[in-house]
C-alpha cells in the first residue's frame, strides 16, 4: 500500500470515528434534555416543608461513605438516566446487552410408585411472584427460562372461591375434589385447596413496618426505583394512625431516611419516598441488619411487625454469599419480625435470592412488573400480605396402594419435605395470611390404568374399588401465630368425588389449565399431545366471575406464548444469534432470554 493510500485510509477511518462520536453526543444531549425540569418556584413561594431527618448512619466509616455518595447526586442521576436512554449508532460502539438474571435450578417432581413411596410431604407456598415474572417475559416477547417457572406459584396467583372457615378457631378450611386429567386419559387429577379466613381492614392489628429500599445504581431504570416508589405509596395510602412506618435505604452503605412515623402522616412518608435516588453499589446485608434493628425498636406486641424489602436482588458489596444472607434473615425471624420481599426489574434480577429471603423470613414473595400488580399485592391483598393467621403449614398425603399405583405432585419442587419432617415442629414451613388460598394438584394413576412405570412381576392383584373407598388421606399441620406446638387436621379423599372434566367445578378446570400452561413452559414431558390451544379451550370454559380480568389476561398470555413458541421453532437461527441463551421453553428447545 502506497503512503498516499495509507494516509487516505487513516483519514477516512478518523472521519468515521468522529461521526460516530458526534451522533453519540447528540443522543446523549437529547437524553439529557428529556429529563423532567425541576419546577420553578414562584417569587413569593411559601417556605418548603420540613424534610425528613438526615440518614442516621450506624458507624463513622459509613457516614464518610455517604458524604461521598451524596456529593453530586444530581449529576449522578442525570448521568445514569442518559446512559440508559441514549440512542446508540448502529454498528458503532454499541454495547452488548447481557442477561444476569438468576433463578434456582431444581429437578422437576417425578412419578412415584405408591407401593414404594406411599406418602408425599411438602410445605405450602403462598408466593405468586413466578406468575408475574412469566408475564413480564411474555409481554417482552420472550419465552421464560424454565427455572423461572414455578407451577405452584402460577396456580396460586388466582382465587378459587373455596369456602371460608365458619369461625376463627380453625384458621383455614381443607377442600378436596377429583376429576379426570385433561391431558392423560389414564390419570386422575386430585386437588387439595386451603382457604384462610379473612378480616376487614378495621380488624387488622396495628402494623410496625420498615420499608427496606434498594437505591443502588442498578435500580435507576423505570421498572425499578420509580415503580418501587409508586408501589410503596399505594401501600402507604392504606395505613392509619395506629400504624408506624420507617424507611431504610441501602446502596454502598445503609441509612435511615425516615424514622418510625405514624401511618396517618402520609405526606411526610411520601416525601421521604420521593427523595430517593439510585446510585452506588449494593450492600444488601447491612441494610437488612439495620431494618431489623429499627423493626425491633418499634416492635408492637400483638401487632404486625414486618420488614418490606424492595429490590432487584443484585447484592454485590458486604455479605454477598447466598447462604450467609439467608442465615442473617433466619436468625432474625425468631424475634417475631417477618419479611416480605418485593422483586423489581429485569436484566440483573436475582430472583433466586429474593424468593428465598422471603421464605427464610417467614414472609411472602411477589414480583412487581406493573403498578396494577402492586395494587393487587399491596392494596387488594394487603391483609394477606401483612397479617399471618397460621405458621409452618405442612401437607402430607398418604395414597391407598389398593387404588393408586402412581402419583406426581405438580410443582412445589423447592418446598418438598422428608416424611419425618411433618411431625417435627422444629422444621420450618410456609405461612398463610388472612384470606390466602393455597392449591396443590396431584396427577394420580389408578390401579389397573396404564401408568408411567411397568407393573411389578410379583405385585399384588388389584382390588375392585367401592364408591366410598378412600383413594388418599390428607393431613395438614399448622401452628397458631402465637404458639410453638403444631395442630393436626385430617381429611379423606374418596372415590365418589371423582368427576368427568366437563362436570368438574369451573375453578378446578381453570386451576388445571394453569397447571398445564406452567408445565408446557417448564417441562411438558407428562402432557402428551396437550398443547397451548388445549389450555386456552380449557380456561375459556372456566372464566366464571372474572371481575378483575385476571383469568382473561391469562388466556391472552397463553395465546401469546403459543405464538412466541411457534416463532422460535420457525426461526432457529434467531436462537443462536443472541448475546446470551438459556435452556428453557417448550419441548426442550433453547429459548432467548436476553433482557429487553
Amino acid at each position: 500500500m502506497t503512503p498516499m493510500i495509507q494516509r487516505a485510509t487513516v483519514l477516512a477511518f478518523s472521519a468515521t470515528l468522529a461521526a460516530c462520536a458526534a451522533q453519540l453526543q447528540d443522543s446523549s444531549n437529547s437524553g439529557a434534555e428529556a429529563l423532567p425540569a425541576a419546577p420553578s418556584e414562584p417569587e413569593h413561594a411559601p417556605p418548603p416543608p420540613v424534610a425528613p431527618a438526615p440518614p442516621r448512619i450506624r458507624d463513622q466509616h459509613a457516614q464518610m461513605e455517604m458524604a461521598a455518595d451524596h456529593a453530586m447526586p444530581a449529576v449522578a442521576a442525570q448521568r445514569s438516566y442518559t446512559l440508559s436512554t441514549q440512542k446508540m449508532v448502529p454498528g458503532c460502539c454499541q454495547p452488548q446487552v447481557l442477561n444476569r438474571e438468576q433463578y434456582q435450578s431444581l429437578e422437576n417432581n417425578g412419578v412415584h410408585v405408591v407401593t414404594q413411596q406411599p406418602v408425599s410431604t411438602f410445605s405450602i407456598d403462598v408466593d405468586t411472584g413466578a406468575y408475574a415474572n412469566v408475564r413480564r417475559f411474555l409481554n417482552a416477547g420472550q419465552l421464560p427460562p424454565s427455572d423461572a417457572v414455578r407451577v405452584e406459584e402460577m396456580i396460586n396467583y388466582f382465587d378459587y372461591a373455596y369456602p371460608v372457615p365458619r369461625d376463627r378457631s380453625q384458621p383455614f378450611t381443607i377442600n378436596t375434589d377429583m376429576m379426570a386429567a385433561p391431558w392423560n386419559d389414564q390419570a386422575v387429577l386430585m386437588r387439595i385447596g386451603i382457604q384462610g379466613f379473612n378480616i376487614q381492614a378495621s380488624e387488622r392489628p396495628p402494623a410496625n413496618l420498615v420499608f427496606l429500599v434498594d437505591v443502588s445504581g442498578s435500580m435507576h431504570s423505570p421498572d425499578k426505583l420509580p415503580l418501587l416508589k409508586s408501589a410503596l405509596q399505594l401501600l402507604t395510602a392504606q395505613l392509619g394512625a395506629q400504624d408506624r412506618v420507617a424507611i431504610v435505604t441501602y446502596a454502598g452503605n445503609s441509612g435511615v431516611v425516615l424514622e418510625s412515623t405514624g401511618g396517618d402522616r402520609k405526606y411526610r412518608i411520601r416525601q421521604a419516598l420521593e427523595q430517593l435516588q439510585a446510585g452506588g453499589s449494593t450492600n444488601g446485608s447491612s441494610g437488612i441488619k439495620l431494618a431489623y434493628e429499627l423493626a425491633r425498636e418499634g416492635y408492637i406486641k400483638d401487632g404486625i411487625n414486618r420488614v418490606v424489602l424492595a429490590t432487584d436482588g443484585d447484592f454485590n458489596v458486604g455479605v454477598v454469599d447466598f447462604k450467609s444472607l439467608l442465615d442473617i434473615v433466619e436468625r432474625q425471624r425468631a424475634s417475631g419480625i417477618a419479611l416480605t420481599a418485593l422483586g423489581f426489574g429485569t436484566g440483573n434480577y436475582n430472583e433466586k435470592l429474593v424468593e428465598q429471603l422471603a421464605d427464610a423470613g417467614n414472609g411472602n414473595y411477589a414480583y412487581i412488573d406493573t403498578l396494577s400488580e402492586a395494587r393487587k399485592v399491596l392494596v387488594s391483598q394487603l391483609n394477606s400480605t401483612l397479617f399471618t393467621i397460621a405458621r409452618d403449614v405442612k401437607i402430607q398425603v398418604e395414597f391407598n396402594p389398593a387404588l393408586v399405583q402412581e402419583y406426581r405432585l405438580i410443582g412445589y419442587e423447592n418446598r418438598m419435605l422428608a416424611r419425618e419432617d411433618f411431625n417435627n415442629d422444629r422444621v420450618d414451613a410456609g405461612e398463610v395470611g388472612a384470606g390466602h388460598s393455597v392449591t396443590a394438584l396431584y396427577e394420580v394413576i389408578p390401579v389397573g390404568a396404564r401408568g408411567h412405570t411397568d407393573p411389578l412381576r410379583y405385585g399384588g392383584a388389584a382390588q375392585p374399588a367401592r364408591g366410598d373407598a378412600e383413594m388418599a388421606f390428607v393431613r395438614v399441620r399448622y401452628k397458631q401465630p402465637d404458639e410453638e406446638r403444631s395442630r393436626l387436621l385430617e381429611q379423606p379423599v374418596r372415590m365418589l368425588q371423582l368427576t368427568k372434566v366437563a362436570d368438574a367445578k369451573p375453578d378446578f378446570r381453570f386451576a388445571a389449565s394453569v397447571a398445564a400452561f406452567g408445565q408446557l413452559l417448564r417441562d411438558p414431558r407428562y402432557l402428551g399431545e396437550f398443547g397451548f390451544d388445549d389450555v386456552v379451550e380449557l380456561a375459556r370454559g372456566a372464566l366464571r366471575d372474572d371481575q378483575e380480568g385476571y383469568r382473561r389476561e391469562f388466556v391472552s398470555l397463553v395465546s401469546l406464548a403459543d405464538s412466541l413458541n411457534a416463532a422460535t421453532a420457525a426461526v432457529p437461527e434467531a436462537r443462536s444469534s443472541s448475546p446470551q441463551v438459556a435452556e428453557g421453553g417448550v419441548d426442550g428447545r433453547r429459548v432467548n432470554v436476553v433482557a429487553q
